[in-house]
Parts: structure tokens; sequence; C-alpha cells
């Protein structure tokens, strides 16, 4: 089966043929590259499209602003400028070949060979370049063939490509989750076991993006049960243990029943364990943000009170599908999942308005009317009201 790209269809994309006309593609400058190529030939959908050149940055810049498109330098030093054509973004990368590394960045040297900057990438089916024109697929390590096979493999040695990067380790498992099949590469899983340590070098900001990335694939479960067979996690969060499999599994089918998307923090909650002290400190070690924070040590809580949409009033319909989720209740988290609080139908002034006198005895008579209202389900009209009158005598001894 030859591999090839639609040429004219890319072509036809938003600002693409003015971009390749101003980068020389028709005289084999430029050319697509990375995952575009990779899921198109795979039949997925294409969001970024990113594109290499022989052009060094200044070049690339020249040339874009004669064409009167906008150069917006977002990594200039490393070879990267942003085009926005027509409106649309394009990443474009001058030829690049590593210099040295440490496992957390590179230096580099501009090139001009195809393959020696394909070298620098991490695994063979992402290292696929196409022609503008002709929709051709340059192959340089045996991508194409993987590609097929549906096997996840790194370029070369993958002690050496993990030295590079730490952060391989981590990709090589999410690229196998979302485009593998079967067994793991065994030299690859080799080398990610014995290197696993590498992890700690890395920013937990890095080692958190790239979970959640994991995660958010259709199922994750597999390949998370080989990562912790093999502790490859245990330097980072060694929380997460392998009983937790189990619980992701639960969810990821409950997801499925309830016809809900994936959720990458849920799915990290059902690893973490079901404590809200510890939930918070693993979520703060891995500097999430303070909403996904509270949202896991909300889910952390497997306390199902009252009804659902109670549960939902006091917490958020988001944390109650969580925790309906994770406990299996599928049914009800679909119910609930988009389910809007209504609004107490009383205030403050109201009560005082019916004679309530005023001071702290009206917040607690509030409270104690929103409290019966909600247990009761949110009743309108006169059993509200009866709702308010017992209140009311009951606050006036």
């Amino acid at each position: 089966m030859e591999l090839r790209i639609n040429a004219s269809k890319w072509r036809r994309k938003r600002g693409v043929s003015r971009l390749l006309n101003a980068l020389g593609a028709d005289e084999g400058l430029t050319r697509f590259v990375g995952g575009a190529v990779r899921d198109d030939l795979l039949n997925l959908p294409v969001s970024d499209v990113d594109l290499a050149t022989k052009l060094k940055p200044d070049e690339v810049v020249e040339r874009l602003e004669a064409a009167k498109i906008r150069a917006v330098p977002t990594g200039i030093d490393h070879g990267t400028v942003t085009a926005v054509s027509s409106g649309s973004p394009f990443e474009i990368t001058s030829l690049r070949r590593d210099v040295s590394t440490d496992g957390r960045r590179a230096t580099v040297a501009f090139t001009d060979d195809w393959q020696e900057d394909a070298a620098r990438r991490d695994f063979t089916i992402n290292a696929l370049s196409a022609d503008p024109v002709t929709g051709d697929i340059y192959d340089y390590f045996g991508g194409k063939e993987d590609l097929l096979a549906r096997r996840v493999r790194f370029i070369g040695d993958p002690l050496e490509r993990i030295a590079e990067d730490h952060l391989r380790i981590l990709r090589f498992f999410r690229f196998h989750a979302r485009f593998g099949e079967g067994e793991l590469d065994p030299e690859a899983l080799a080398a990610c076991t014995s290197r696993a340590n590498d992890l700690m070098a890395l920013s937990r900001e890095r080692i958190a993006d790239e979970m959640l990335k994991l995660l958010a694939v259709e199922d994750p479960a597999p390949t998370v049960k080989v990562m912790l067979d093999r502790d490859i996690l245990r330097p980072v969060v060694p929380e997460i243990e392998r009983p937790a499999v189990a619980t992701l599994e639960l969810l990821v089918e409950a997801e499925r029943k309830a016809r809900m998307k994936p959720d990458p923090l849920r799915r990290l909650a059902s690893l973490l364990p079901r404590d809200t002290e510890a939930s918070g400190q693993i979520a703060a070690r891995l500097k999430l943000s303070n909403k996904a924070r509270k949202r896991l040590a909300c889910a952390a809580s497997e306390e199902i009170p009252g009804t659902v949409r109670e549960l939902a009033y006091y917490n958020g319909a988001e944390c109650a599908a969580d925790r309906l989720l994770l406990a299996g209740k599928a049914d009800l988290a679909a119910g609930i999942s988009h389910w809007e609080a209504p609004r107490l139908p009383i205030s403050g002034g109201m009560l005082i308005q019916r004679g309530l006198t005023q001071g702290p005895v009206v917040a607690k008579t509030l409270q104690a009317i929103e409290r019966q209202w909600v247990a009761r389900d949110f009743p309108q009209g006169a059993e509200f009201e009866r709702i308010v009158d017992e209140a009311l005598v009951s606050s006036r001894g």
C-alpha cells in the first residue's frame, strides 16, 4: 500500500497555498511535517499544520513579510516562526540538528539535510514528511511500516533518545495508547523501564501535562497498567499504585455508558488515593491550577449524600458527575452533568419584609430554608411557601 497525502486538498486549506508559494515549496524548500502528516495518513482529523524548511529563520521572515504574511518570532532562536496566513496560524521550523542535549533542552544548529532534521524526532511515525506538490511521503526510518502496523518505535537507540529528552518516556506510552496496537515495542519498553528515574529531572508541569494527554485518549487503562507494572510513575507520583488501574477501567466504562467524553482530570482522580488531603498534595506537587486542585479534592470524596441534585447543588454539577462516574453510577451521572442549579427564590430582605427582626437570625433562617428546599428537591409555589412558613415559625420560637 502506497501512503501519500492528497496534496491538492491540503493546498486548499485556508492560507496554505499562499504560504507555500512564499516559502518555495515548488522548489523543494518546504514540506509538511510531523503530526499533521501522521494523522492524515491514519484518516484522523488534522488540526495544526506544521512545516519544515531549508530556509534559515531570517529568510523565512523576509519571505513572509514580502508576501504580506504576518510573521511572529515565537521561537526564532531555535528556528521556529509562526506565520499567520489568511488568518490561520502555521508553525514553520528551519531544518535543525542537535549539537548537545541535557535531557531537558537541546542546543541546535541549522542544516539543509532533511534526514538529519528527521532524526531529531522521537518516534518513526513522527518523522514522516510530505511533499506539498506531489503528496509523496519521505520516510527515513521505517515510519510508514510502523504506522501501518500501529507500532510506536523510537528512532535509533531508545536509551540515547531518552537521554536527549527524558519526557520521551511518557510520550512513548502516550503515543502507544493513542496510535499503538498489541504489545509495546520491547526495546523501547525496556529502555523506559530502566530510565524511569530520569523523570525526576523534569518539571512537574511537563509531567502533569503529558500525563493528562495520555489520560485523554479513548482508553488509556491498558497502557497505564503496563506503566504501573513497570514502576514508570513511581519516581514522580508514587501514590499511584497498581490496584488503581481497576478504578480507571471502571471509570472508562462508566463514561462510555453515560455517553460522556473522556475527561483526563477525572481519570487522574481515579488513579489517586480517595483522600482529599492526599489528592490536594499531589495536585500541588504537579503544579495543577487551583481549579483543577479543587476538582480533584472534590472527586476524592466518595460521599454521595441525599439526592443526586443535592450533591450537585452543594458541590457543582461537574464534581457530582465525577463522583457518580467514579462510583460506577453512569445513568445518574449522565442526567446531572449539565444540570444548572436553581436559585433560592427568597432573600434575607424578603424575610424581613415578612416580619423577621433584622440581625443574625435572618441568615440563620435563610440557611434553614435553603437546607429544607434542597432536601425536598427544590420545590416551588405552595410547597416552598410551607418551607418558609415553617422556618419563620421556628425562628420566632
